[in-house]
């Protein structure tokens, strides 16, 4: 029998008045919708991923419950895994697991917070996210001019919950660490002490 010769893939070729996204933000703007994956620019890099078990879903629900007074006291809000962030200066876009922030906080177009309006970003780690989530994000945010960001990390022996605060020059400047079921305070602007036993529940 003779072979039969697959027919040619497709070219990606431009359309009439569409150019081709020259830049890792160009492509996210241009992508369709993805239902059940998490797309993000981190340093430079266009990253999806299928979205998490659901227990890192709840670990960020914990911390939102958590921060509920504070939110009540401030007048501030907070999402869970569902806003996007634009990072001031990058433009580059991030889903982070929480967000907190002041009614009225800039936007960069009409489905982005504006980083540098923001008070807190946490994100809990997993295995398909722990390098960015550990070795990227903290300079990340600080670049962003996040004032804190609060990683939750179950893959720690023990368990830990970190807190980064004051940025400066793409850093940020105080560091500090817990394992799960101490208390952490989470400095100004935020002026909080979290207790980290509330993910033990879930994680």
């Amino acid at each position: 029998m003779d072979a039969v010769e697959a027919p040619p893939a497709p070219a990606l070729a431009p359309v009439p008045g569409r150019p081709l996204p020259r830049t890792p933000r160009e492509l996210y703007d241009a992508l369709p919708p993805l239902p059940g994956l998490q797309t993000e620019v981190i340093d430079g890099r266009l990253v999806t991923r299928l979205r998490d078990a659901p227990e890192y879903a709840s670990a960020a629900m914990q911390l939102f419950e958590a921060l509920l007074p504070l939110m009540d006291d401030r007048g501030w809000q907070a999402w869970a895994g569902n806003v996007g962030v634009c990072l001031d200066g990058t433009n580059e876009p991030v889903v982070p697991d929480l967000v907190l922030a002041p009614w009225g906080c800039p936007r960069w177009g009409e489905r982005e917070l504006l980083s540098s309006g923001l008070m807190l970003v946490a994100e809990v780690v997993s295995k398909g996210s722990a390098e960015d989530d550990r070795l990227k994000k903290p300079a990340i945010y600080a670049g962003g001019g996040v004032p804190v960001m609060l990683l939750v990390d179950p893959l720690t022996k023990p368990a830990s919950v970190t807190v980064y605060s004051e940025p400066k020059e793409g850093l940020y400047q105080v560091i500090s660490t817990v394992p799960f079921g101490r208390e952490i305070h989470v400095p100004h602007p935020i002026g909080f002490t979290l207790d980290t036993s509330v993910f033990e529940e879930v994680l």
